[in-house]
């Protein structure tokens, strides 16, 4: 079988990888997705040595990158509030204030995502407490259902959020945005199934097309 190597960044949300990669999905064996996560630094360095064939991430490759590879923007969207019902109780007036002095489930602060909920909370004077960071989406998710604090993902998925960790919307937000890549060696993807994956992306997953940045 053909095989596509994939390198997802260990910040990424799980639930849109899938649905990101779902095209390539070969129920007949033909094509062989290979997925390997970690960190974006180290999977760059196993692309440059072409032992993957893209590289999947929230933020473009620097110019100033060891690595000589091209960006592909995927899409990107907004990013949605969530919180059981246990923590739900706890919250106070309407969204965002309810966010104020609330309990929160934080992104760690060298991904884009906590940078960027850094500078909204600042804008709308709001203090959450920080009560657990994670570097892993996933496992926050999983904190938050277990009413650990309020946590975000992508409003793309949020019915799926909702649905597989027990919780509910409390809020979105479009001045934050959750952003996708993909990275390859090559300016031009010819990879019959990373076309796949860069087109469903940019027209359904993401809901428009989006242009190369």
């Amino acid at each position: 079988p053909r095989r596509l190597r994939v390198g997802i960044s260990d910040v990424l949300p799980k639930l849109v990888c899938h649905r990101i990669l779902e095209p390539v999905l070969d129920p007949t064996g033909r094509t062989c997705l290979i997925c390997e996560e970690d960190m974006t630094d180290r999977l760059l360095a196993e692309l440059s040595l072409q032992r993957l064939d893209l590289v999947l991430t929230d933020a473009p490759i620097a110019g100033a990158a060891k690595v000589k590879a091209f960006n592909h923007f995927l899409g990107d969207c907004g990013v949605t509030f969530f919180a059981s019902a246990s923590t739900r109780t706890l919250l106070r007036g309407s969204f965002p204030d309810c966010l104020h002095d609330a309990p929160f489930l934080a992104p760690t602060d060298e991904t884009q995502m906590r940078r960027s909920l850094e500078r909204w909370f600042t804008t709308h004077e709001i203090r959450p407490r920080i009560v657990a960071e994670f570097h892993d989406s996933a496992l926050m998710k999983v904190f938050g259902r277990e009413g650990a604090g309020v946590f975000v993902g992508p409003s793309v998925i949020a019915e799926e959020i909702c649905r597989e960790y027990e919780s509910s919307v409390i809020g979105e937000i479009d001045t934050v945005r959750e952003s996708f890549y993909a990275i390859t060696v090559e300016r031009k993807v010819k990879h019959p199934a990373m076309i796949r994956i860069a087109e469903n992306a940019r027209r359904n997953l993401f809901g428009r097309a989006a242009e190369e940045k």
